[in-house]
Parts: structure tokens; C-alpha cells; sequence
């Protein structure tokens, strides 16, 4: 059973589901997932391969059904982290277990750091800290680049930019920046501009999460059992080499999944991985296994 409830804070109205029972019928905390930009709709599949667990998403404010009324535009992960925590407190179920994708990895990382009661362990995967990497620089300037063709030509060029960059193989060097943009149609985008620039993706609205430093001493600090994962075909991509970056700063290796940054996808936004292995895998690690 499915419940949808909406939770009003000052800042935004937030859009929760409840997939199974509260409190829960295993005696274990419920596992809340959280994405960004991907709102709840991403974790459906792998929601209902962990049908055994009652599992709680949320669509972050300002996306999905989620609506704001701080009157910003941006995605700030401290922020997004004090409305985590106002759920977490709202479901008078915590603390939580967490399975945290992306963005959504990095807002896990800052609610941790600031709110350390409220996850028992939390499975951050691919959290895109551009900072943390070697070569941040050239990323940053890799990441202002897809602004640039998005801002210059819309949202098929921006996405295909987009794909060339979170592609590319190890540090960007002059190589990736002597590249032309990619043709949108080569990766069955539109080339049409419909005149929007208002895309979290592709546009600097969420400059604050790639650019998020992560509490190194507050995170060790936490009682937090912190796992930070990877998929496997991610080796060498930025998602990849932040990834594991990460996990080194936090002292530990990163935990390797199946598939890619999508590997938990069933088809959700036409991104498939290896969802049901994906799930066994999580299934694992949370329950204390590497």
C-alpha cells in the first residue's frame, strides 16, 4: 500500500510517499530514498523490488510535485537537508535508513553532518562533489561549459553536452576541451530550443550541490554508518572518480554496485540498469556487509 502525503514547511510544500506500513511490520527503520534533481518518480522500480521494506520518497522542493515559496530557484543541499530532516521528524519514525542517489547523495552527506541522529546508515551513491577530485578545476570549467551550450542552444545541445561530459574517461585534459560540442542528434536529443532555461540539469541552479565540500570531521564524527557507492561501469567518469574520491576523504574504500549512475533505473525517464541486482546488492549493504 501506497499513501501520498504533503508536508508544509515555511520554505516549500513537500510531496512524500509511503510505500508499506508505519510504523513498520519488520521492526526495522524505514528506508528513505532521496534523489536531485530525480524526483520520487526514479525510484519506483527499485521501491518495489525492496517490497519487504517500507520505503518513503520525496520529491525534493521545486521539483516534481514539490513547490516552493522561499522565492529562490537554486538547489542548496544544507537546505534541501533541514527539509529531509523536517520529514524524517514528520514520520515519527527515525532514525532512518538511507539509500541517497546523486544529487540526492550530497543533500544525504549535509543532513548527516547537521542532523547525525537521523540515519543509522547511509548508502550515498555517486554524490557528484566536483571538489573532491584531483582536477577540480577543469571540471568546474567542464561543468560550465554544458551551461554555456545550454544557455547558447537550449536544452538537446545542453543534454547532449551534458552526456559528452559525465562520459568522458579521467581527468579533463586539453583533449575534452579542444572537443567540438557534440551534435544532439547523435544522441537522439532535439535540436529544436524551445526557448526554456530553467533545467536543474543543465543550467547553474544546481552549481551548489556539485559544488558542496563535505564535512570530512563531522561526517567521521557521526554515529552514521556511512557507505559511499559506486557502480561498476562507472570507473573512469566523473561520477565515478568523485565517487571514490569521496569514499578516500571519508578514509574508506568506495562499495561497488552493479550498472551505472541510472543502475537502480527499471526504465524510469527511458534509463534502464541492473535494478533487480541492484537491489540485492543495497539489500546487502544495508544490511552490514560490505
Amino acid at each position: 500500500m501506497t499513501t501520498t502525503q504533503t508536508l508544509e514547511t515555511p520554505g516549500a510544500d513537500l510531496v512524500y510517499d509511503v510505500h508499506g506500513p508505519l510504523p513498520t511490520a519488520d521492526g526495522r527503520p524505514p528506508l528513505v530514498m532521496i534523489g536531485q534533481p530525480m524526483d520520487a518518480s526514479g525510484f519506483h522500480t527499485l521501491a518495489s523490488l525492496l517490497s519487504e521494506r517500507t520505503v518513503i520518497t520525496y520529491d525534493p522542493r521545486g521539483l516534481g510535485r514539490s513547490t516552493r515559496k522561499d522565492g529562490r530557484t537554486d538547489h542548496a543541499p544544507d537546505i534541501q537537508a533541514a527539509d529531509v530532516h523536517a520529514l524524517i521528524e514528520a514520520l515519527g519514525a527515525g532514525p532512518v535508513e538511507m539509500f541517497a542517489s546523486s544529487g540526492g547523495a550530497v543533500t544525504a552527506l549535509a543532513l548527516v553532518s547537521a542532523h547525525p541522529e537521523d540515519v543509522t546508515t547511509l548508502v550515498a551513491h555517486e554524490p557528484p562533489l566536483i571538489g573532491v577530485l584531483p582536477d577540480a578545476g577543469a571540471a568546474e570549467r567542464a561543468r560550465a561549459g554544458v551551461r554555456d551550450v545550454y544557455e547558447k542552444e537550449g536544452w538537446g545541445a545542453g543534454m547532449a553536452a551534458f552526456i559528452a561530459m559525465t562520459s568522458w574517461q579521467g581527468e579533463f585534459t586539453d583533449d575534452y576541451f579542444a572537443q567540438p560540442a557534440p551534435d544532439p542528434a547523435i544522441f537522439g536529443m532535439p535540436a529544436e530550443d524551445d526557448g526554456s532555461r530553467d533545467d536543474p540539469l543543465l543550467s547553474d541552479r544546481s552549481w551548489a550541490v556539485s559544488g558542496y565540500r563535505p564535512d570530512a570531521d563531522a561526517l567521521a564524527a557521526a554515529p552514521t554508518r556511512i557507505v559511499i557507492a559506486v557502480g561498476e561501469e562507472s570507473e573512469g567518469t566523473i561520477t565515478g572518480r568523485t565517487s571514490v574520491a569521496t569514499a578516500e576523504l571519508l578514509g574508506r574504500r568506495a562499495a561497488v554496485f552493479p550498472s551505472h549512475h541510472g543502475g537502480f533505473m527499471g526504465g524510469e525517464f527511458g534509463q534502464a540498469g541492473q535494478p533487480e541486482a541492484f537491489a540485492g546488492r543495497l539489500r546487502e549493504v544495508l544490511g552490514g556487509a560490505g
